[in-house]
Protein backbone atom coordinates (compact mmCIF):
# COMPACT_ATOMS: atom_id res chain seq x y z
CA UNK A 1 0.00 0.00 0.00
CA UNK A 2 1.47 3.43 -0.83
CA UNK A 3 2.12 5.82 1.27
CA UNK A 4 1.81 9.30 0.68
CA UNK A 5 4.43 11.94 1.83
CA UNK A 6 3.03 15.58 3.19
CA UNK A 7 2.45 17.95 1.13
CA UNK A 8 1.13 21.58 0.90
CA UNK A 9 -0.44 23.51 -1.59
CA UNK A 10 -2.19 26.55 -2.41
CA UNK A 11 -4.26 27.33 -5.08
CA UNK A 12 -3.33 30.44 -6.33
CA UNK A 13 -5.94 30.61 -9.79
CA UNK A 14 -8.66 28.36 -10.66
CA UNK A 15 -11.54 29.13 -13.28
CA UNK A 16 -14.51 27.42 -14.79
CA UNK A 17 -15.80 27.40 -18.21
CA UNK A 18 -18.20 25.70 -20.25
CA UNK A 19 -17.27 24.48 -23.56
CA UNK A 20 -19.43 23.84 -26.31
CA UNK A 21 -17.80 21.02 -28.41
CA UNK A 22 -20.50 20.20 -31.82
CA UNK A 23 -23.31 19.86 -30.01
CA UNK A 24 -22.47 18.76 -26.28
CA UNK A 25 -21.17 20.76 -23.51
CA UNK A 26 -17.79 19.73 -22.46
CA UNK A 27 -16.93 21.66 -18.70
CA UNK A 28 -13.44 23.09 -18.75
CA UNK A 29 -11.94 23.60 -15.04
CA UNK A 30 -7.99 25.31 -15.07
CA UNK A 31 -6.51 25.25 -11.64
CA UNK A 32 -3.14 26.27 -11.27
CA UNK A 33 -1.87 24.90 -7.73
CA UNK A 34 2.06 26.23 -6.46
CA UNK A 35 3.41 23.14 -4.40
CA UNK A 36 5.24 24.29 -1.27
CA UNK A 37 6.65 21.56 0.42
CA UNK A 38 7.76 18.34 -1.70
CA UNK A 39 10.11 15.43 -1.44
CA UNK A 40 10.34 14.43 -5.68
CA UNK A 41 11.05 16.88 -8.33
CA UNK A 42 9.78 15.63 -12.14
CA UNK A 43 10.02 17.42 -15.32
CA UNK A 44 8.26 19.45 -17.33
CA UNK A 45 5.77 17.29 -19.22
CA UNK A 46 2.23 16.72 -20.87
CA UNK A 47 0.46 13.60 -19.16
CA UNK A 48 -2.64 11.78 -20.33
CA UNK A 49 -4.99 10.40 -17.90
CA UNK A 50 -4.34 6.82 -16.98
CA UNK A 51 -0.60 7.49 -17.44
CA UNK A 52 1.75 7.18 -14.67
CA UNK A 53 2.07 10.70 -12.63
CA UNK A 54 4.26 12.16 -10.18
CA UNK A 55 2.66 11.64 -6.46
CA UNK A 56 1.65 15.16 -6.34
CA UNK A 57 0.15 15.50 -9.58
CA UNK A 58 -1.85 12.33 -8.26
CA UNK A 59 -2.95 14.36 -4.65
CA UNK A 60 -4.57 16.93 -6.83
CA UNK A 61 -6.50 14.95 -9.01
CA UNK A 62 -7.74 12.91 -6.31
CA UNK A 63 -9.00 15.56 -4.81
CA UNK A 64 -10.63 17.55 -7.66
CA UNK A 65 -13.56 15.36 -9.52
CA UNK A 66 -12.62 13.56 -12.13
CA UNK A 67 -15.39 14.26 -14.78
CA UNK A 68 -15.68 17.89 -13.34
CA UNK A 69 -11.61 18.24 -15.04
CA UNK A 70 -10.53 18.93 -18.42
CA UNK A 71 -7.05 20.64 -17.36
CA UNK A 72 -5.19 20.78 -14.33
CA UNK A 73 -1.95 22.54 -14.36
CA UNK A 74 0.47 22.18 -11.58
CA UNK A 75 3.21 24.78 -10.38
CA UNK A 76 6.07 23.13 -8.27
CA UNK A 77 8.82 24.40 -7.95
CA UNK A 78 10.35 26.19 -11.13
CA UNK A 79 8.44 23.24 -12.53
CA UNK A 80 5.31 22.61 -14.10
CA UNK A 81 3.29 19.88 -15.57
CA UNK A 82 -0.18 19.73 -17.64
CA UNK A 83 -1.76 17.11 -17.17
CA UNK A 84 -4.90 16.65 -19.65
CA UNK A 85 -7.89 14.78 -18.00
CA UNK A 86 -10.36 13.63 -21.12
CA UNK A 87 -13.72 13.08 -21.20
CA UNK A 88 -14.75 9.50 -22.20
CA UNK A 89 -14.63 9.17 -25.64
CA UNK A 90 -17.79 7.48 -26.70
CA UNK A 91 -18.18 4.11 -29.27
CA UNK A 92 -20.85 6.41 -30.60
CA UNK A 93 -22.73 9.51 -29.75
CA UNK A 94 -25.56 11.27 -31.85
CA UNK A 95 -25.16 14.76 -33.04
CA UNK A 96 -28.50 16.33 -32.32
CA UNK A 97 -28.64 20.27 -32.85
CA UNK A 98 -30.92 23.01 -33.26
CA UNK A 99 -33.20 22.03 -36.21
CA UNK A 100 -33.84 18.47 -34.22
CA UNK A 101 -34.91 20.57 -31.16
CA UNK A 102 -37.14 23.12 -33.55
CA UNK A 103 -38.75 20.00 -34.89
CA UNK A 104 -40.04 18.21 -32.09
CA UNK A 105 -41.18 21.55 -30.46
CA UNK A 106 -43.38 22.36 -33.88
CA UNK A 107 -44.86 18.52 -33.25
CA UNK A 108 -45.60 19.25 -29.35
CA UNK A 109 -47.39 22.54 -30.41
CA UNK A 110 -49.12 21.42 -33.32
CA UNK A 111 -51.02 18.93 -31.09
CA UNK A 112 -50.95 15.96 -33.77
CA UNK A 113 -48.54 13.42 -31.96
CA UNK A 114 -49.04 10.53 -33.80
CA UNK A 115 -51.50 9.25 -36.39
CA UNK A 116 -53.63 6.17 -36.19
CA UNK A 117 -52.63 4.96 -39.49
CA UNK A 118 -49.07 5.80 -39.07
CA UNK A 119 -49.58 8.17 -41.98
CA UNK A 120 -49.54 11.44 -40.51
CA UNK A 121 -48.16 14.22 -42.66
CA UNK A 122 -44.29 14.18 -41.00
CA UNK A 123 -44.12 10.83 -41.58
CA UNK A 124 -45.30 10.58 -45.19
CA UNK A 125 -42.84 13.41 -45.69
CA UNK A 126 -40.06 11.52 -44.15
CA UNK A 127 -40.69 8.65 -46.01
CA UNK A 128 -40.46 10.37 -48.97
CA UNK A 129 -37.66 11.55 -48.32
CA UNK A 130 -35.57 8.59 -47.28
CA UNK A 131 -37.14 6.95 -50.49
CA UNK A 132 -35.48 9.64 -52.52
CA UNK A 133 -32.10 9.38 -50.83
CA UNK A 134 -31.77 5.70 -51.19
CA UNK A 135 -33.35 5.76 -54.55
CA UNK A 136 -36.41 3.66 -53.81
CA UNK A 137 -39.32 3.58 -55.30
CA UNK A 138 -41.38 2.85 -52.00
CA UNK A 139 -40.43 3.69 -47.62
CA UNK A 140 -42.64 2.75 -44.59
CA UNK A 141 -41.55 4.38 -41.21
CA UNK A 142 -41.41 1.91 -38.61
CA UNK A 143 -40.92 2.09 -34.58
CA UNK A 144 -37.94 0.28 -34.64
CA UNK A 145 -35.19 -1.65 -36.67
CA UNK A 146 -36.39 -4.87 -35.20
CA UNK A 147 -39.96 -4.11 -36.26
CA UNK A 148 -38.33 -3.14 -39.54
CA UNK A 149 -36.84 -6.00 -39.86
CA UNK A 150 -39.91 -8.32 -38.24
CA UNK A 151 -42.90 -6.36 -40.52
CA UNK A 152 -40.61 -7.17 -44.10
CA UNK A 153 -40.16 -10.82 -42.77
CA UNK A 154 -43.72 -11.00 -41.95
CA UNK A 155 -45.30 -10.36 -45.32
CA UNK A 156 -43.43 -12.77 -46.86
CA UNK A 157 -45.23 -15.50 -45.79
CA UNK A 158 -42.53 -17.21 -44.00
CA UNK A 159 -43.95 -19.83 -41.48
CA UNK A 160 -43.16 -23.25 -39.41
CA UNK A 161 -40.80 -25.61 -41.13
CA UNK A 162 -39.58 -22.55 -43.36
CA UNK A 163 -36.11 -21.94 -43.30
CA UNK A 164 -34.24 -18.00 -42.99
CA UNK A 165 -30.43 -17.33 -44.00
CA UNK A 166 -29.05 -15.37 -41.68
CA UNK A 167 -25.49 -14.67 -40.16
CA UNK A 168 -24.04 -15.86 -37.11
CA UNK A 169 -21.94 -12.57 -36.45
CA UNK A 170 -24.47 -10.06 -35.85
CA UNK A 171 -26.93 -8.19 -33.21
CA UNK A 172 -29.15 -10.85 -32.60
CA UNK A 173 -32.72 -9.10 -33.73
CA UNK A 174 -31.19 -10.26 -37.56
CA UNK A 175 -32.22 -13.98 -36.33
CA UNK A 176 -34.84 -13.47 -33.39
CA UNK A 177 -37.26 -12.06 -36.00
CA UNK A 178 -37.06 -15.65 -38.32
CA UNK A 179 -38.22 -17.09 -34.74
CA UNK A 180 -40.97 -14.45 -34.28
CA UNK A 181 -41.95 -15.80 -37.73
CA UNK A 182 -42.26 -19.56 -36.83
CA UNK A 183 -39.60 -20.09 -39.21
CA UNK A 184 -35.89 -21.23 -38.58
CA UNK A 185 -32.61 -19.54 -38.70
CA UNK A 186 -29.81 -20.91 -40.43
CA UNK A 187 -26.89 -19.74 -39.95
CA UNK A 188 -23.88 -18.84 -42.75
CA UNK A 189 -20.31 -18.20 -42.10
CA UNK A 190 -19.00 -14.94 -42.85
CA UNK A 191 -16.06 -13.30 -45.11
CA UNK A 192 -13.11 -13.01 -42.68
CA UNK A 193 -12.12 -9.94 -44.57
CA UNK A 194 -15.64 -8.15 -44.34
CA UNK A 195 -17.22 -10.06 -41.68
CA UNK A 196 -20.46 -10.39 -43.90
CA UNK A 197 -22.07 -13.77 -45.45
CA UNK A 198 -21.22 -13.95 -48.84
CA UNK A 199 -22.64 -16.46 -52.17
CA UNK A 200 -20.87 -19.39 -51.51
CA UNK A 201 -21.24 -19.40 -47.43
CA UNK A 202 -25.11 -19.03 -48.06
CA UNK A 203 -25.15 -21.81 -50.54
CA UNK A 204 -23.33 -24.20 -48.49
CA UNK A 205 -26.56 -24.34 -46.37
CA UNK A 206 -29.46 -23.37 -48.99
CA UNK A 207 -32.29 -26.03 -48.75
CA UNK A 208 -35.69 -27.00 -50.56
CA UNK A 209 -36.64 -24.83 -47.38
CA UNK A 210 -35.19 -21.63 -47.52
CA UNK A 211 -37.53 -19.02 -48.10
CA UNK A 212 -35.33 -15.91 -47.73
CA UNK A 213 -31.72 -14.77 -47.32
CA UNK A 214 -31.15 -11.76 -44.65
CA UNK A 215 -27.75 -10.75 -45.31
CA UNK A 216 -26.29 -7.88 -42.39
CA UNK A 217 -24.08 -5.08 -43.73
CA UNK A 218 -22.12 -4.92 -40.61
CA UNK A 219 -20.40 -2.27 -39.18
CA UNK A 220 -21.72 -0.15 -42.58
CA UNK A 221 -19.81 -2.13 -45.00
CA UNK A 222 -22.18 -3.64 -47.61
CA UNK A 223 -22.31 -7.65 -48.17
CA UNK A 224 -21.53 -8.74 -51.84
CA UNK A 225 -24.89 -8.46 -52.65
CA UNK A 226 -24.65 -8.87 -56.74
CA UNK A 227 -23.99 -12.97 -56.66
CA UNK A 228 -26.04 -13.10 -53.34
CA UNK A 229 -28.97 -11.85 -55.50
CA UNK A 230 -28.43 -13.90 -58.21
CA UNK A 231 -28.38 -16.64 -56.21
CA UNK A 232 -31.85 -15.50 -54.36
CA UNK A 233 -33.25 -15.24 -57.81
CA UNK A 234 -32.27 -18.40 -59.32
CA UNK A 235 -33.82 -20.61 -56.18
CA UNK A 236 -36.54 -18.17 -55.89
CA UNK A 237 -36.05 -16.77 -52.58
CA UNK A 238 -36.77 -13.22 -51.41
CA UNK A 239 -33.53 -11.13 -50.65
CA UNK A 240 -34.04 -8.75 -47.13
CA UNK A 241 -31.41 -6.66 -46.14
CA UNK A 242 -30.47 -5.36 -42.98
CA UNK A 243 -28.80 -2.26 -43.13
CA UNK A 244 -29.33 -1.31 -39.54
CA UNK A 245 -25.55 -0.10 -39.42
CA UNK A 246 -25.27 1.22 -43.37
CA UNK A 247 -27.26 4.51 -43.86
CA UNK A 248 -25.25 6.19 -46.63
CA UNK A 249 -23.47 2.97 -47.73
CA UNK A 250 -23.20 2.04 -51.69
CA UNK A 251 -22.81 -1.02 -53.89
CA UNK A 252 -21.57 -0.14 -57.33
CA UNK A 253 -22.67 3.30 -56.84
CA UNK A 254 -26.20 2.11 -55.50
CA UNK A 255 -27.66 3.35 -52.32
CA UNK A 256 -27.88 0.67 -49.60
CA UNK A 257 -31.76 0.38 -49.63
CA UNK A 258 -32.78 0.27 -53.34
CA UNK A 259 -31.22 -3.19 -54.27
CA UNK A 260 -33.04 -6.24 -52.75
CA UNK A 261 -36.43 -7.37 -52.45
CA UNK A 262 -36.39 -5.14 -48.91
CA UNK A 263 -33.76 -3.30 -47.10
CA UNK A 264 -34.55 -2.49 -43.01
CA UNK A 265 -33.23 0.19 -41.61
CA UNK A 266 -32.66 1.03 -37.46
CA UNK A 267 -32.76 4.59 -36.40
CA UNK A 268 -31.52 3.67 -32.62
CA UNK A 269 -29.07 6.15 -30.55
CA UNK A 270 -26.34 5.21 -31.61
CA UNK A 271 -26.70 4.95 -35.65
CA UNK A 272 -25.50 7.07 -38.09
CA UNK A 273 -28.22 8.95 -37.74
CA UNK A 274 -31.35 8.73 -35.38
CA UNK A 275 -34.29 9.17 -34.04
CA UNK A 276 -33.51 8.07 -30.50
CA UNK A 277 -35.70 4.81 -31.72
CA UNK A 278 -37.58 4.06 -34.98
CA UNK A 279 -36.82 2.06 -38.32
CA UNK A 280 -37.45 2.17 -42.01
CA UNK A 281 -38.16 -0.70 -45.00
CA UNK A 282 -37.12 0.60 -48.20
CA UNK A 283 -38.52 -1.26 -51.28
CA UNK A 284 -39.38 -1.09 -55.29
CA UNK A 285 -42.02 -3.21 -54.88
CA UNK A 286 -45.67 -1.35 -54.84
CA UNK A 287 -47.47 -4.75 -53.15
CA UNK A 288 -44.93 -4.88 -50.78
CA UNK A 289 -45.01 -1.21 -49.62
CA UNK A 290 -48.94 -1.74 -49.33
CA UNK A 291 -48.35 -4.98 -47.02
CA UNK A 292 -45.77 -3.61 -45.00
CA UNK A 293 -48.58 -0.41 -44.08
CA UNK A 294 -50.64 -2.62 -42.79
CA UNK A 295 -48.75 -4.89 -40.84
CA UNK A 296 -47.56 -1.62 -39.05
CA UNK A 297 -51.12 -0.59 -38.12
CA UNK A 298 -52.79 -4.02 -36.89
CA UNK A 299 -53.10 -5.60 -40.50
CA UNK A 300 -55.83 -2.66 -41.26
CA UNK A 301 -56.44 -2.55 -44.68
CA UNK A 302 -58.85 0.47 -43.81
CA UNK A 303 -59.92 2.13 -40.54
CA UNK A 304 -60.91 -0.94 -37.77
CA UNK A 305 -60.61 -3.76 -40.82
CA UNK A 306 -58.07 -5.84 -40.50
CA UNK A 307 -57.60 -8.27 -42.90
CA UNK A 308 -54.09 -10.09 -41.64
CA UNK A 309 -51.97 -10.26 -38.37
CA UNK A 310 -50.60 -7.53 -37.55
CA UNK A 311 -48.68 -5.61 -34.74
CA UNK A 312 -48.29 -1.66 -33.52
CA UNK A 313 -45.30 -0.47 -35.56
CA UNK A 314 -46.26 3.20 -36.43
CA UNK A 315 -43.79 6.26 -36.34
CA UNK A 316 -44.92 8.89 -34.26
CA UNK A 317 -44.98 12.31 -35.76
CA UNK A 318 -42.34 13.39 -33.20
CA UNK A 319 -39.93 10.83 -34.23
CA UNK A 320 -40.65 11.69 -37.93
CA UNK A 321 -39.55 14.83 -37.45
CA UNK A 322 -36.70 14.34 -35.63
CA UNK A 323 -36.09 11.64 -38.57
CA UNK A 324 -36.41 14.70 -41.13
CA UNK A 325 -33.60 16.71 -39.55
CA UNK A 326 -31.11 14.15 -38.85
CA UNK A 327 -31.42 12.45 -42.81
CA UNK A 328 -30.85 16.21 -44.25
CA UNK A 329 -27.53 15.95 -41.87
CA UNK A 330 -26.63 12.36 -42.96
CA UNK A 331 -24.34 12.92 -45.90
CA UNK A 332 -22.07 14.92 -44.36
CA UNK A 333 -22.64 12.49 -41.32
CA UNK A 334 -20.95 9.83 -42.97
CA UNK A 335 -18.17 12.11 -45.03
CA UNK A 336 -17.26 12.66 -41.52
CA UNK A 337 -16.82 8.96 -40.77
CA UNK A 338 -15.51 8.52 -43.77
CA UNK A 339 -12.86 10.99 -42.82
CA UNK A 340 -11.95 9.84 -39.51
CA UNK A 341 -12.07 6.29 -40.94
CA UNK A 342 -9.42 7.09 -43.53
CA UNK A 343 -7.09 8.74 -41.16
CA UNK A 344 -7.21 6.02 -38.80
CA UNK A 345 -6.61 3.56 -41.10
CA UNK A 346 -3.15 5.55 -42.63
CA UNK A 347 -1.94 5.30 -38.80
CA UNK A 348 -2.75 1.83 -37.66
CA UNK A 349 -2.11 0.59 -40.73
CA UNK A 350 1.42 0.35 -40.13
CA UNK A 351 0.92 -1.56 -36.71
CA UNK A 352 1.38 -5.40 -37.55
CA UNK A 353 -0.58 -6.15 -34.79
CA UNK A 354 -3.95 -5.44 -35.73
CA UNK A 355 -5.62 -5.90 -38.91
CA UNK A 356 -7.64 -2.58 -39.99
CA UNK A 357 -11.25 -2.90 -41.53
CA UNK A 358 -11.00 -3.19 -45.07
CA UNK A 359 -13.42 -1.22 -48.24
CA UNK A 360 -13.34 -3.92 -51.00
CA UNK A 361 -13.22 -2.05 -55.02
CA UNK A 362 -17.15 -0.97 -55.39
CA UNK A 363 -18.21 -0.48 -51.84
CA UNK A 364 -18.61 2.30 -50.01
CA UNK A 365 -18.45 2.31 -46.51
CA UNK A 366 -20.66 3.82 -43.98
CA UNK A 367 -18.31 3.50 -41.01
CA UNK A 368 -20.71 2.72 -38.06
CA UNK A 369 -17.88 1.62 -36.32
CA UNK A 370 -14.20 1.13 -37.25
CA UNK A 371 -13.50 -2.66 -36.27
CA UNK A 372 -10.03 -3.97 -36.14
CA UNK A 373 -8.99 -7.79 -35.67
CA UNK A 374 -6.12 -8.12 -33.25
CA UNK A 375 -3.86 -10.41 -35.53
CA UNK A 376 -3.29 -14.42 -34.09
CA UNK A 377 -5.63 -12.88 -30.70
CA UNK A 378 -7.05 -15.23 -28.34
CA UNK A 379 -10.47 -13.44 -26.94
CA UNK A 380 -8.41 -13.23 -23.33
CA UNK A 381 -5.66 -11.00 -25.29
CA UNK A 382 -8.15 -8.79 -27.31
CA UNK A 383 -10.14 -8.13 -23.84
CA UNK A 384 -7.02 -6.60 -22.07
CA UNK A 385 -6.33 -3.94 -25.29
CA UNK A 386 -10.07 -3.36 -24.65
CA UNK A 387 -9.43 -3.05 -20.95
CA UNK A 388 -6.75 -0.74 -21.72
CA UNK A 389 -8.18 1.58 -24.33
CA UNK A 390 -11.13 1.85 -21.76
CA UNK A 391 -9.11 2.23 -18.68
CA UNK A 392 -7.67 5.29 -20.94
CA UNK A 393 -11.06 6.85 -21.55
CA UNK A 394 -11.37 5.81 -24.84
CA UNK A 395 -14.50 3.39 -25.43
CA UNK A 396 -13.77 0.70 -27.50
CA UNK A 397 -16.05 -2.01 -27.62
CA UNK A 398 -16.44 -5.65 -28.71
CA UNK A 399 -19.15 -6.25 -31.47
CA UNK A 400 -19.77 -9.26 -31.45
CA UNK A 401 -18.33 -11.73 -28.57
CA UNK A 402 -20.79 -14.27 -28.77
CA UNK A 403 -21.70 -15.83 -32.04
CA UNK A 404 -24.97 -16.13 -32.24
CA UNK A 405 -25.46 -20.13 -32.59
CA UNK A 406 -23.49 -20.69 -29.87
CA UNK A 407 -26.40 -18.48 -27.41
CA UNK A 408 -28.56 -20.37 -25.08
CA UNK A 409 -31.96 -19.64 -27.36
CA UNK A 410 -29.99 -20.86 -30.59
CA UNK A 411 -27.44 -23.34 -29.96
CA UNK A 412 -30.17 -26.91 -29.44
CA UNK A 413 -31.67 -25.97 -32.68
CA UNK A 414 -31.12 -28.39 -35.26
CA UNK A 415 -30.09 -25.55 -37.79
CA UNK A 416 -27.51 -24.31 -35.46
CA UNK A 417 -25.28 -27.38 -35.12
CA UNK A 418 -22.76 -26.37 -38.60
CA UNK A 419 -19.39 -25.07 -37.67
CA UNK A 420 -18.61 -21.74 -38.33
CA UNK A 421 -14.89 -21.14 -37.66
CA UNK A 422 -14.60 -18.15 -39.14
CA UNK A 423 -17.66 -15.97 -37.76
CA UNK A 424 -15.87 -17.93 -34.00
CA UNK A 425 -12.48 -16.57 -34.90
CA UNK A 426 -13.81 -13.20 -35.59
CA UNK A 427 -15.92 -13.25 -31.91
CA UNK A 428 -12.07 -13.88 -30.43
CA UNK A 429 -10.50 -11.04 -32.58
CA UNK A 430 -12.61 -7.84 -33.49
CA UNK A 431 -13.01 -4.63 -31.27
CA UNK A 432 -14.55 -1.43 -32.24
CA UNK A 433 -13.04 2.09 -32.22
CA UNK A 434 -15.15 4.98 -31.94
CA UNK A 435 -15.19 7.19 -35.36
CA UNK A 436 -18.40 8.88 -35.12
CA UNK A 437 -18.69 12.75 -36.56
CA UNK A 438 -18.38 14.59 -33.25
CA UNK A 439 -14.83 13.52 -32.98
CA UNK A 440 -12.40 16.42 -33.02
CA UNK A 441 -8.88 16.38 -34.36
CA UNK A 442 -7.35 16.03 -31.10
CA UNK A 443 -9.30 12.96 -30.12
CA UNK A 444 -8.70 11.02 -33.09
CA UNK A 445 -4.82 11.37 -33.05
CA UNK A 446 -5.43 10.52 -29.13
CA UNK A 447 -7.31 7.23 -30.20
CA UNK A 448 -4.62 6.38 -32.71
CA UNK A 449 -1.08 7.30 -30.52
CA UNK A 450 -2.88 5.53 -27.47
CA UNK A 451 -3.87 2.36 -29.16
CA UNK A 452 -0.05 2.46 -30.68
CA UNK A 453 1.23 2.85 -26.71
CA UNK A 454 -1.09 -0.09 -25.88
CA UNK A 455 -0.23 -2.75 -28.34
CA UNK A 456 3.85 -2.09 -28.01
Amino acid sequence: MAVWPPIFAVVLKASASINLDGQHKRPDISVEVFIISWQNTHDTSRREIGEPLGWESLVLVMAIPEMLIHQVRVSVGLFRETIVLRDLIRINQPLIGKEEIDAATEVLKSGILTEKSGMGPRTLEFEKEYAHYVGARHAVAMSSGTAALHAALSITGVKQGDEVIVPSFTFHSTAEVVLLCGAEPVFADIDPDTYTITADTIESVLTRNTKAIMPVHLYGLPADLDPIKKLARERGVVLIEDAAQAHGAEYNNAKIGSIGDMTCFSFYAGKNMTTGEGGMVTTNDDDHSEKLQMIRTHGEQRPYWPTVLGHNYRMSELVSAIGLAQLRKLPSFVEKRRQNAHFMSEQIGVLGKVIPPKEPPGRKHAWYLYTLRLRGANAGKRNKVVEKLRSKNIEAAVYYESPLHLLPIYRNRSTSRRPLPETEKACRQVFSLPVHPNLDDSEREYIVDTLKRVLT
